[in-house]
């Protein structure tokens, strides 16, 4: 038997073989197991057209043949009268003649537009199952790119912030430091507007002079050990000049000074004139800035012609009459 699976041949049981009484059941049980094997081999091929995986047009027919069951005594049908196996089995043996299985064949044919609609089908699952990847891909990616955007935006408004706030710092510190310029050069201004004033209001005690001893000077020709005031050496007879308004407070004979005047200023401020050789103001007289007041001599001690000047603060302490003189704005 082809294609029964659990018989390598055929059985033909013979009178010899059969035993009286049991041979029924023996022949009943050999004849549902032939039926089974038939309904197999139908079975597989039905499974086989069914599932696709081969076709009555990919594959050759193939015959299926039965074993004989004549048995004596008993009346078994015709395979080729079975319903639905008839068709399957082969009228000549020995030609080969298969025109017979051409009906189930063809009825076991998967038809080419099921298998085109079922690779189709297959494709369509792939290509929506590929899509979707690429879906996801793209949404991750476009997800990154957000990301990456928002950071790079973020970097780019801190930087922004930092560069504002420096340009802010360093516009405060040109404000401040151009303020500060303003300031020092409206005070410049100002103090030259004042020594301007003043060099008005103020005059140099004497002119065609050179400064010959200035205050401070150590020496043994003063009593004091140190110079106390500020010489200008100039010709006898130059005339010397009041250097601001202010009222005459002493003048007169003032031993190692010689003839001595002394003017006394608003604010109390005393300037003495020592060594003149003439006085052309009295005691109590008021006198301008620029007034002659005497002429420079050579009365005292001293050694040539010259105007011996000195400054005194209103409570008595000689200072640098130089320095004083360029505090009104002249310049010695």
């Amino acid at each position: 038997m082809t294609g029964g699976g659990e018989y390598a041949e055929e059985w033909n049981p013979s009178e010899e073989s059969l035993r009286p009484v049991r041979g029924r059941h023996r022949v009943v049980k050999q004849r549902s197991i032939a039926r089974s094997s038939t309904v197999l081999g139908v079975g597989v091929i039905a499974a086989v057209g069914a599932g696709g995986i081969a076709t009555a047009q990919d594959k050759p027919p193939v015959a299926i043949s039965l074993p004989d069951m004549d048995v004596p005594g008993v009346d078994l049908p015709e395979a080729k009268d079975l319903p639905g196996v008839g068709g399957l089995i082969s009228g000549d043996d020995e030609t080969g003649d298969r025109s017979n299985l051409e009906p189930l064949n063809a009825s076991l044919a998967l038809p080419a537009a099921d298998g085109e609609q079922a690779s189709a089908e297959a494709g369509g699952a792939g290509e929506a199952l590929r899509a979707r990847i690429l879906q996801q891909a793209e949404q991750q990616q476009a997800s990154a790119d957000a990301e990456a955007k928002a950071a790079a935006e973020k970097a780019a408004a801190e930087k922004a912030a930092a560069e504002a706030k420096a340009q802010q710092t360093a516009a405060a510190k040109a404000a401040a430091e151009a303020k500060a310029k303003a300031e020092a050069e409206a005070a410049a201004k100002a103090e030259a507007a004042r020594k301007a004033a003043l060099a008005a209001a103020y005059a140099l005690p004497t002119s065609s002079y050179s400064i010959t001893s200035t205050y401070g000077e150590a020496g043994s020709m003063w009593s004091s050990g140190y110079h106390t005031g500020l010489d200008f050496a100039a010709p006898t007879g130059t005339p010397v000049k009041a250097v601001h308004g202010a009222t005459v407070k002493s003048a007169g004979w003032s031993g190692s000074y010689g003839y001595r005047i002394v003017l006394e200023l608003a604010d109390g401020t005393e300037v003495w004139y020592c060594h003149l050789s003439s006085m052309t103001v009295g005691v109590g007289q008021s006198v301008g800035t620029g007034d002659t007041i005497g002429r420079v001599g050579a009365t005292g001690n001293v050694t040539g012609p010259h105007l011996h000047l000195e400054v005194h603060t209103p409570g008595g302490s000689g200072i640098d009459p130089a320095a004083w003189l360029r505090d009104k704005g002249l310049s010695v």
